[in-house]
């Protein structure tokens, strides 16, 4: 185990009996946490420093794990947390992607391992143009793993001499000194080493496994069938108002009666680099619920949608707004189009359409029978405003709710279409 001395210079009151400087603890840490999407509260703080006082965290490896348990709610906010631990306290800085993610190219992180590879010459000045980017990505992750394997301070990224405020053997001043051996047996590094949680991050992109967490809290629990299952809590409370003489109490299961309208829009080119998002959100759809329905349409709806993706077995609309109004209703498309199509009346693009109503009119009926629905857009959310055909899709966000296909777009659509 790695012990915590106390800050550099001399603390004062119960900071300083506790070993920390509680200011620059926390206003570092718990900033950092923030910084890198771990909403932090003050709660949590508060209880954090309690913590700290009552001495539950005497060396690194435990600090790590009772962090954990103070500031992580919930799965996605892991491996933030985890990162922003990694850099506050051993100055690695890993980038919010999985290995073998593409976007890697793009964060700050490889940019700074490619500057100072280049500088170092352990890469040729033109690798960015010469090396493939798989060979890349790969010597960047090598880098990444063995400094994390021969820990000694590092500078933020690069380097053995160590400029973070905490760790071994660094130059920094007025931060926590950690003795002995960098990491101790090492087991916070290697948690973080493996970014078990990487899927769950919210601004991960979608694939199965997230997908069906996001989808999981979609679900309205109703009592049916009889009573034969044991409620364990009533029995007990009804058996202590009888003296302690046992009082079985039974309930009815609970089913889940959530019925979801799947509305894709598969015609024309613009959804084509969004293929493999929208087959995705269809598999996961149809495996998560039992009374699930899913029908296409072409740029936006008119009377008529399909049955199948090939748009020959058509469907009124006005069989869909015939259906309950506490069904969830997913609509999925880029929502960009040419604005007859969407304000004008006869302004559908097929050619056996003929419909006398405007396609705003039926989004807005559509809108006003179901409650719980909402437009998921593949199109990412900060290039809404200057995306071709943005008219249409602004104006569709006049009458729908509408997210991104990102996963935490998805988990706030779900959460949306779960309110009561």
């Amino acid at each position: 185990m790695v012990p915590l001395s106390r800050f550099a210079g001399e603390g004062s009151g119960e900071g300083a009996r506790l070993g920390y400087n509680p200011p620059m603890f926390l206003d570092g840490f718990i900033v950092r946490l923030r910084e890198y999407g771990v909403p932090a509260s003050m709660t949590d703080t508060l209880d954090f420093y309690k913590g700290l006082e009552k001495g539950l965290a005497p060396d690194l490896e435990s600090l790590f794990l009772f962090a954990r348990l103070c500031f992580v709610r919930r799965v996605e906010h892991m491996d933030d947390y985890e990162r922003a631990f990694l850099f506050h306290f051993f100055g690695v800085d890993v980038p919010r992607v999985a290995p073998g993610d593409p976007e890697l190219l793009n964060t700050p992180q490889f940019r700074q391992w490619l500057q100072e590879a280049v500088r170092q010459g352990e890469l040729p000045p033109q690798a960015l143009w010469t090396m493939s980017p798989d060979e890349l990505m790969r010597r960047f992750w090598e880098t990444l793993q063995k400094q994390m394997e021969e820990h000694h301070g590092g500078s933020r990224w690069i380097g053995t001499g160590g400029n973070s405020p905490f760790g071994h053997s660094g130059n920094a001043r007025g931060g926590v000194k950690v003795f002995g051996p960098a990491g101790g047996n090492r087991s916070a590094l290697k948690v973080i080493g493996e970014r078990r949680y990487v899927d769950y991050s919210d601004a991960n992109v979608l694939h199965g496994s997230n997908v069906a967490q996001a989808l999981a809290a979609l679900k309205s629990m109703v009592p049916a069938g009889p009573r034969d299952q044991l409620d364990l809590d009533e029995t007990i409370y009804q058996s202590a108002r009888n003296g302690g003489e046992i009082e079985l109490a039974f309930r009815h299961d609970l089913l889940d009666r959530i019925e979801v309208v799947l509305l894709i829009d598969n015609g024309g080119t613009s959804m084509l680099p969004w293929v493999h998002l929208t087959r995705l959100l269809f598999s996961k759809v149809k495996g998560r619920f039992k009374r699930a329905d899913t029908y296409f349409f072409h740029n936006t709806i008119y009377g008529t949608v399909w049955k199948d993706p090939q748009r020959r077995d058509p469907l009124g609309t006005d069989d869909i707004l015939k259906r309950h109004p506490d069904t969830r209703v997913l609509i999925l498309g880029d929502a960009t189009m040419a604005p007859e199509e969407l304000v004008y009346p006869r302004g559908a693009i097929s050619y056996y359409a003929d419909d006398a109503e405007a396609s705003l009119t039926w989004l807005q009926r559509l809108h006003d029978r179901f409650r719980h629905s909402v437009w998921l857009n593949p199109i990412p959310k900060e290039s809404w405003g200057s995306a071709a055909g943005s008219f249409t899709l602004h104006k569709i966000r006049e009458v729908f709710r509408m997210e991104d296909l990102t996963l935490a777009g998805l988990k706030r659509a779900v959460e949306f279409l779960g309110r009561t």
